[in-house]
């Protein structure tokens, strides 16, 4: 993949050659179609939507107005996310990776499983308490729970990440799935997170992101903060006969260190 420079052209490359390797979801069929939805817990966001934790024929999401945020249909571009971002720092002794937002934890175990070095450290902010709660009660795979590599932090914001300046390997983001800032927006809207972002990365560091759906200027946002940029689309459903596609973005800071 080649990289655009901070004012070159965007760059769309399509995930051809490659589906994943994580097994996709099955489609339902009509006995799972029956099987009844089960809210295992709920809390209340800071802007006054319920966050809910459901089960439903043995596959947890989580949902905002009924919309799933994360879950069976965020699972497949959650681990090509991990795939993509990881694979250049294979070689690390000790990466570092960050990331926003713990959701049902299915990018943090494709992270692990991609970086098995001993040394390395998984810092996942997540600022609302219930969610870890939940992965501890519901979750009982949670790699919160079963991976000693990881570290829980409270806050994503700007603050947190300039705490690792010139540290971190990459930064992982889902849209849908990671915390929102202040104004409710996704922090990679923030152009200060976005700035201390850049800052937190080493040289050669990634800030990848995946979302549901295309981000009109995103790209040119990212390169106007110092990143060169590269776009993938992933199938939601690798094995599905006409499956959606999603976005991903690569975003790196300039060439690797020697």
């Amino acid at each position: 993949t080649r990289w655009s420079r901070p004012q070159g052209e965007r760059l769309k490359v399509l995930w051809t050659e490659r589906r994943s390797s994580t097994k996709p979801c099955p489609p339902q069929s009509a006995s799972s179609a029956m099987k009844p939805r089960i809210t295992l817990a709920e809390t209340q966001l800071a802007d006054g939507n319920i966050l809910s934790l459901q089960e439903h024929d043995g596959r947890k999401s989580l949902l905002v107005h009924g919309q799933q945020i994360c879950g069976p249909a965020t699972r497949a571009a959650e681990e090509e996310l991990a795939r993509l971002a990881c694979a250049p720092f294979r070689p690390a002794r000790q990466p570092q990776i960050w990331f926003a937002g713990l959701g049902l934890g299915h990018t943090l175990a494709a992270v692990a499983k991609e970086l098995p070095q001993k040394r390395a450290n998984f810092i996942v902010a997540e600022p609302l308490a219930a969610i870890p709660d939940w992965h501890r009660t519901h979750i009982p795979d949670s790699p919160l729970l079963t991976e000693p590599r990881v570290t829980l932090e409270n806050d994503c914001g700007p603050q947190a990440l300039i705490k690792h300046a010139g540290l971190l390997h990459a930064i992982l983001v889902h849209l849908d799935a990671s915390p929102t800032g202040p104004r409710n927006r996704t922090w990679v809207d923030e152009r200060r997170w976005v700035s201390a972002a850049f800052e937190a990365l080493q040289q050669g560091g990634l800030l990848a992101i995946a979302g549901s759906r295309h981000v009109a200027n995103l790209t040119r946002r990212l390169q106007g903060s110092g990143f060169e940029v590269a776009e993938f689309t992933v199938p939601s459903s690798p094995n599905a006969k006409k499956p959606r596609f999603l976005p991903i973005w690569l975003a790196r800071k300039g060439k690797a260190a020697d």
